[in-house]
């Protein structure tokens, strides 16, 4: 059985070890060491990692990542390539379902932060994956936009969601459509066709969680 969830994991660990932890990110303000420190937030610290989704505990959050943040580069990287084996969202029965796209977009954040950049030919199985969880996020997303949605990936489905009016269609690989969802549209590989207001308004909203 593939494991992509670990392979992204190495890579995108590899990849910061490269550049050092000084390196941009595609996320606004954060550097490889800010990345890491989130990383390492969100597999051992509950209590922080909350702080992620619910706006009430995102100071917290924010504190433990910048305190993590300021510890041993090597260290953290030790962290991020070795994550353990209680955390809820990285054990053995969970890491691929929960880290798969997580390790995904991060390992793109850092790789589409260089300069001559692009974008890589995935493994199949990695391109199905992604796939596999694009409408949900595509639903999440997108459920109060207003337009008429038809997000398409040639040769692995589409879907439909948006809250209804002006048509749209997002067409991308999983993994460009992965990106475009999460909030990352202008890095993202991937082609919105619709009125030109409406598609533009896509491109700009703050999509993600």
């Amino acid at each position: 059985m593939s494991r992509y969830a670990r392979s992204e994991r190495e890579a995108l660990t590899d990849l910061m070890s490269t550049l050092g932890p000084d390196a941009p990110t595609i996320n606004e303000g954060w550097t490889t060491r800010d990345l890491a420190a989130h990383l390492v937030v969100r597999e051992r610290r509950p209590d922080a990692a909350a702080g992620i989704l619910l706006a009430p505990l995102r100071g917290h959050g924010e504190q433990v990542r910048r305190r993590v943040a300021a510890g041993d580069w090597a260290g953290l990287l030790d962290q991020v390539r070795h994550p353990p084996v209680w955390s809820p969202v990285s054990n053995p029965l969970t890491d691929e379902l929960t880290n798969t796209v997580e390790f995904f977009i991060h390992h793109e954040d850092v790789r589409r932060a260089q300069p001559g950049w692009q974008p890589r030919e995935l493994p199949a199985g990695l391109d199905r994956a992604l796939w596999r969880r694009t409408s949900m996020l595509a639903r999440l997303a997108l459920r109060r936009f207003p337009a008429r949605v038809l997000v398409e990936a040639p040769g692995h489905g589409e879907l439909v969601t948006g809250r209804g009016g002006a048509p749209l269609r997002l067409v991308g690989t999983p993994g460009e459509l992965v990106l475009f969802l999460s909030g990352r549209q202008r890095v993202a590989r991937a082609q919105v066709d619709g009125e030109a207001a409406v598609a533009q308004r896509l491109h700009d909203a703050k999509l993600g969680f």
